[in-house]
């Protein structure tokens, strides 16, 4: 079977990105902001992008672009043989599809908050209702499979014709539309009344509010907002020739997801300091807080609209880019079409889907995490607190040591190409201190969540 390829460096870029851009960005991204104090913040997340997220980016470019294969059969193609590294691929593909489990039900949220505020459903509620509304949601399980289904449905639809006129094409316009919008929406927010306060907190850095857990909590957003550890970023990596080097390639990705990352902090902090809303009010931020925020502005319909047009379109680029990573994967493992495997697949995960969705009503007595807790709650601590950190720790360990594919056979291959080149002193940073880095982000993620 012919490998497909995309079309143009410019779809690999917005692909990529789009992978990258979900709700980590525009959801978790500014209220982690908030409740870490504001600026101070910023730099630390930037610094860690740089030195944590950026290096494991470009081996998983590396690995894929060097197999030709999705993460559930590179190593087949890259390890020595009846090596055990073929395992991780499996479990990254386990991870795609638990992955999808949950961010499905939340792309939907997303879908349904833009068509209840295009509609006027939010006007003339009070704050107390607004809030309610999504708790309302979250106990209606024929909306919230409603709203899954049609974002699975679409996501095969879209990915189930080839690869540059179904998947690359449409993730290019909802990309290129996400960052008008953005762009758009900020505008607005420097006409506010409270803009100027709300970028200044958002702005300036004050070093008095840097603590351990401002460190660790950046940290953890740097090295989880890329999706890294599952081959998310190998499956674009196989599409693309070798006429670019992988680090300039990783770096244009890296650009773009932290420009949308903060001009969506550009967007909700002036919007906050000009309504008196708590910046770090946490995840309900948007679903809550906002919402009531459109209900007072001038043209808040419009405006909220736009916004939730935006957040879908973000997590529909990451919905669209990890079913083409399970598509992949599924048709080099079983030599499936496209079409049949999209079909077999997305009744797999309508399927797989409904434990999230039902977790919050119908099986809401399920509480796998202790009280209060959700199945999307279990769900989400596998894919992030488990499986990206170690499936990161993985692709690490096969590209720089000689039992997997090796530090010069990764080099060779990230430095193919015009570009940007890693460097010979690099090889000590992320053979020895790197993997430190994210040993201990997996270790803090297990202790937090249980003591």
């Amino acid at each position: 079977m012919e490998r497909e390829k995309l079309g143009s460096r410019l779809g690999f870029i917005l692909l990529s990105a789009g992978c990258a851009i979900g709700v980590g960005n525009v959801w978790r991204f500014p209220y982690m902001v908030g409740q870490s104090g504001g600026g101070a913040f910023l730099p630390l997340y930037f610094f860690f992008l740089i030195v944590m997220g950026l290096p494991i980016m470009v081996m998983e470019f590396s690995v894929g672009r060097a197999s030709r294969k999705s993460i559930a059969c590179m190593y087949d193609e890259l390890a020595p043989a009846k090596s055990k590294w073929k395992y991780h691929g499996y479990l990254a593909l386990a991870g795609n599809v638990i992955l999808m489990m949950f961010y499905c039900t939340v792309a939907g949220w997303m879908l349904n908050y833009f068509v209840s505020t295009a509609f006027g459903k939010f006007e003339g509620m009070d704050a107390a209702a607004v809030s309610g509304a999504f708790g309302d949601l979250l106990g209606d399980p024929v909306t919230l499979i409603i709203y899954t289904v049609i974002t699975v449905v679409v996501g095969f639809f879209v990915c189930s014709f080839s690869l540059q006129k179904g998947l690359e094409r449409i993730t290019k316009y909802m990309m290129l539309a996400l960052l008008v919008i953005m762009i758009v929406l900020a505008i607005h927010g420097f006409t506010q009344s409270g803009a100027a306060e709300g970028l200044k907190f958002y702005l300036m850095p004050d070093l008095t509010k840097i603590t351990g857990q401002v460190v660790v909590d950046a940290m953890n957003q740097a090295f989880f907002t890329l999706s890294l550890g599952i081959g998310s970023m190998a499956i674009f990596g196989s599409y693309i020739g070798k006429d670019r080097s992988l680090l300039g390639e990783s770096v244009n990705v890296v650009v773009l997801d932290t420009f949308v990352a903060f001009v969506s902090g550009l967007i909700i902090f002036p919007a906050c300091f000009t309504y008196g809303v708590e910046p770090g009010a946490g995840p309900s931020l948007i679903f809550e807080t906002l919402p009531n925020v459109f209900n007072n502005m001038s043209g808040g319909r419009i405006w909220g609209s736009l916004f939730f047009l935006f957040m879908t379109f973000a997590a529909f680029t990451t919905v669209l880019a990890v079913f083409e990573n399970i598509i992949s994967c599924i048709r080099d493992l079983t030599g499936w079409g496209r079409k049949k495997t999209c079909l077999i697949c997305g009744i797999g995960m309508l399927i797989l889907s409904l434990p999230c969705v039902l977790g919050f009503n119908l099986l809401s007595g399920i509480q796998p995490l202790g009280a209060g807790s959700s199945i999307m709650d279990l769900e989400d601590f596998i894919v992030s607190n488990c499986l990206l950190p170690i499936g990161s720790l993985t692709i690490l360990m096969f590209c720089v040591w000689k039992r997997g594919w090796g530090w010069d056979n990764f080099i060779a291959e990230a430095n193919t190409g015009k570009g940007l080149k890693m460097k010979k002193w690099m090889r000590g940073y992320v053979t020895y201190v790197l993997p430190i880095i994210i040993i201990a982000l997996f270790v803090i993620g297990i202790v937090t969540k249980f003591i």
